[in-house]
């Protein structure tokens, strides 16, 4: 079997007038992913499906502009601090923090101009069993807000087997908070909608929000006998369209579930997403103690992917793991502070058993 490769090309320019470029890593089996430097964008993840037909799972745009232009966070490492800050405010050590406010009134994933939007450095190669590529960002002390200057990596690897990991390290020089995810719209089926696709996750309970998706007070709820349960596979389509109050505010999902076992921060698995008839299968194992599902209820047309495709409603579903929303501001939840001297470290892979590998 061929050896895994890491390449790059140019990808034009960002909306700056940065060049960009994409990596593109392969696993010698059939598996592709690739990388821009624009947001470190996961920008294709080719797959084979049970016959061998290779499509990407990711929606993917046609350019740099085209993703700055689209919003939505296409694939994009999301940060400082994905998902939702109250209010846009945050206090820490007794001092607090005003950040830019950019979805009704609070903060989403490190403000308008986050790390989505930055161009980042870049490194790869491959070995016998990976290829890799290695982003880095410096976001500086006050950037959107936010306290400390705080260096980020985030490395792609994929091995032979065809399991895609994303870990990511961050370090600062003052206390800051960082939570830190990919924003990837995954369909399995290469095009269409989601909604005949099954998700599994490996949660007892969700975050409940209210009309401008920040968690409620209180407890998380335990998903048993709601739309929520999705503790075994379960239709998108049927549970999207659920007469649950929640899920109709939202028009879908775009909650958080907490997921089981997430104490010890090991890696272990949190969802299973599958195409119709399995002919597509993706693991989603990580280190975080949440998962926020999104199922691309914002989608209207308007938009196209890569290959010029129309963008409809439910044309995908985000599965990011991450800290959960509004952490800095609820000390009961996972603490995503950072100080000095300490290293946040996370990883989450993507799996594909269908391929035949090991998802143990």
């Amino acid at each position: 079997m061929p050896r895994p490769t890491a390449q790059q090309r140019p990808f034009g320019t960002s909306p700056s007038g940065e060049d960009v470029a994409l990596w593109r890593l392969e696993s010698g089996g059939g598996v592709h992913a690739e990388i821009l430097t624009y947001g470190a964008v996961l920008h294709s993840l080719g797959v084979p499906d049970t016959s061998g037909d290779v499509r990407s799972v990711v929606v993917g745009l046609p350019s740099a502009d085209a993703y700055e232009k689209a919003g939505g966070y296409f694939g994009a490492v999301v940060g400082r601090y994905a998902n939702r800050i109250a209010d846009g405010r945050l206090t820490l050590d007794g001092t607090t923090y005003e950040l830019p406010l950019n979805d009704r009134g609070h903060t989403l994933h490190g403000g308008p101009e986050g790390f989505h939007t930055k161009v980042w450095e870049a490194a790869g190669d491959s070995g016998d069993d990976t290829a890799w590529v290695r982003l880095s960002l410096r976001s500086p002390d006050g950037d959107m807000g936010f306290p400390g200057a705080l260096d980020v990596r985030v490395t792609y690897t994929l091995d032979a087997a065809g399991t895609l990991s994303c870990a990511y390290t961050a370090t600062t020089d003052q206390p800051t908070v960082v939570n830190l995810c990919n924003h990837a719209y995954f369909n399995l089926a290469g095009g269409g909608d989601v909604l005949g696709h099954t998700l599994q996750v490996d949660a007892p309970a969700y975050l409940p929000v209210d009309a401008a998706s920040i968690p409620l007070a209180g407890a998380p709820a335990g998903v048993a006998g709601t739309a929520f349960d999705l503790t075994s596979p379960r239709v998108l389509g049927e549970r999207v369209g659920a007469a649950d109050e929640q899920v109709r505010g939202a028009g879908g999902f775009d909650h958080c579930w907490v997921l089981a076992g997430a104490a010890d921060g090991g890696l272990r698995r949190a969802a299973r997403l599958a195409a119709p008839r399995e002919s597509r299968v993706m693991e989603v194992w990580t280190t975080e103690p949440g998962i926020q599902v999104f199922t691309a209820n914002h989608l209207d047309g308007a938009l196209q992917d890569a290959a010029g495709r129309p963008l409809e409603r439910h044309a995908a579903v985000c599965l990011e793991t991450q800290h959960f929303p509004d952490a800095p501001n609820r000390p009961e939840y996972p603490s995503p502070v950072l100080r000095p001297g300490t290293t946040a470290e996370s990883r989450t892979e993507f799996r594909f058993p269908h391929l035949g590998g090991a998802t143990g």
